[in-house]
């Protein structure tokens, strides 16, 4: 035998061996190897195709396979009716001694709505959303409504891809892959909800069982779930640690030579700054990467208790202040605050020193889109800031856009000029600046940064 037909039959074979690995699950003509779980809403079959009907006085209802599954390829068609929220639940359980049986685990969520957000992971019924689509505003797009829809669902270990009609939406990173059924969901709705009556309806329903491989990293931005990890997908997109978890290389003190000896703590995988009974502390101090920054994108999550104050300073230099005062320094600021509890909310002009806002200057939208930015006090929180080459400069908080500002502009220097920036002569206008940390006397604590570099 030629090498050429040794190769064209090993390929015949891994083309077979895909064929057989891939199986219907729906088989177009009843609910065979599906169960409903939950809710009342009526699943029938129509025309080759699975047709879920929403009802008032039911909770969520889904359809459930038989069979669980953890690693897999999950493809389906969906079609819509307008005003009916809907997902298709993957890695799911019911189970008794949670919440009496109530379905949660990650959904792959349908959003007709202006919202625009299908092709999301939303955890039902555990930790809510995982990967918002706001994050890639050019996947809201790409829903045809009252048409049919292709869906792609990737489960490969820890690795989460979702695809809606050809195109790649979400990318997420999440250690719980436990496994679980795979089930079509219809939304409850309320008395008077226009909902009542409309349809949600699946066909071509098939997963692939055998080895899977994640899909390689495109631009689609990544949603890292795991404390302190950078994921191989991440490293392809440029991304690098700035913290470990369990050291503090590449971190000193601001106007220091080497991280500060009190004041800042490691602990469970976070950079802490210990309370020093209120105002800046000059105990430990702020901290700074050893390295400069200039155009890049910034992720981690950030812990603020009761009544605190911090902040995240980018384009830091150290030459402004007299070292009398060198315990600080100056940078353009991600404000963190307590909102509710801490003074400093109220001070400014227009809410420009409250949380996620660019302090001092210009104020965090609380609403977007109609809906209102979450944030947990005594909780994780994510913040995500983007410096473009071209100067656009973006604050995120949550994974919701909370402001954009152009650096140099006039806007920008207007409003430095009315500021306590004022006296700083091109301020937050350098071309490369460290990355601060600040310590404010307040119990916060940092994890899971990491930036990469834009060309």
């Amino acid at each position: 035998m030629t090498r050429s037909c040794l190769i064209a039959l090993v390929l015949c074979s891994f083309a077979g061996l895909g064929r057989a690995q891939w199986v219907d699950l729906f088989n177009g003509r009843d609910l065979e190897g599906w169960r409903r779980v939950n809710g009342e809403a009526p699943f029938t079959v129509e025309d080759g195709a699975i047709v879920g009907t929403s009802v008032t006085g039911s909770p969520n209802s889904f359809l459930a396979t038989e069979r669980q599954f953890r690693d897999f390829v999950l493809e389906f068609e969906f079609k819509p009716d307008d005003a009916i929220n809907s997902g298709v639940q993957f890695r799911s359980r019911s189970l008794d001694e949670y919440q009496s049986g109530r379905v949660h685990g990650p959904q792959y969520e349908i959003d007709p709505s202006d919202r625009a957000w299908s092709g999301g992971v939303y955890d039902e019924a555990r930790r809510g959303w995982l990967y918002q689509v706001s994050v890639n505003p050019d996947a809201r797009s790409l829903l045809k409504r009252n048409a049919w829809n292709t869906a792609r669902i990737e489960c490969a270990g820890k690795s989460v891809r979702t695809w809606l009609n050809g195109e790649p939406v979400a990318h997420l990173i999440d250690d719980r892959a436990e496994p679980g059924f795979i089930a079509l969901q219809v939304h409850a709705i309320g008395e008077n909800d226009p909902g009542v009556g409309r349809t949600i309806r699946w066909r071509n329903i098939r997963v692939w069982t055998g080895l899977v491989s994640p899909t390689p990293p495109d631009d689609t931005p990544i949603i890292n779930r795991n404390p302190n990890d950078l994921s191989v997908s991440e490293a392809m997109q440029g991304w690098r640690l700035l913290f470990d978890g369990a050291s503090p290389d590449g971190w000193r003190g601001a106007h220091k030579e080497r991280f500060p000896e009190d004041g800042w703590a490691i602990e469970d995988g976070t950079l802490r700054v210990l309370p020093s009974g209120g105002g800046e502390s000059l105990n430990g101090g702020d901290i700074v990467t050893e390295a400069e920054f200039g155009a890049f994108e910034l992720q981690l999550e950030f812990y603020p208790t009761k009544g605190a104050n911090s902040g995240i300073k980018y384009f830091v230099t150290e030459d402004y202040l007299e070292p009398k005062q060198k315990a600080s320094a100056i940078g353009l600021e991600y404000q963190i605050l307590d909102n509710q509890r801490h003074p400093d909310a109220k001070l400014g002009a227009a809410g420009n020193r409250t949380l996620a806002s660019l302090y001092d200057l210009i104020p965090a939208d609380t609403l977007v889109g109609g809906r209102r930015v979450p944030h947990n006090i005594d909780g994780w929180n994510h913040a995500r800031l983007i410096v473009h080459p071209d100067g656009r400069v973006e604050h995120w908080l949550n994974q919701y856009k909370v402001l954009a500002y152009v650096r140099g502009s006039g806007t920008y220097r207007a409003l430095v000029a009315r500021s306590k920036y004022r006296d700083w002569e091109n301020f937050g206008l350098a071309e490369r600046g460290h990355i601060l940390l600040q310590d404010h006397g307040d119990d916060v604590r940092f994890r899971s940064i990491k930036i990469r570099e834009l060309d």
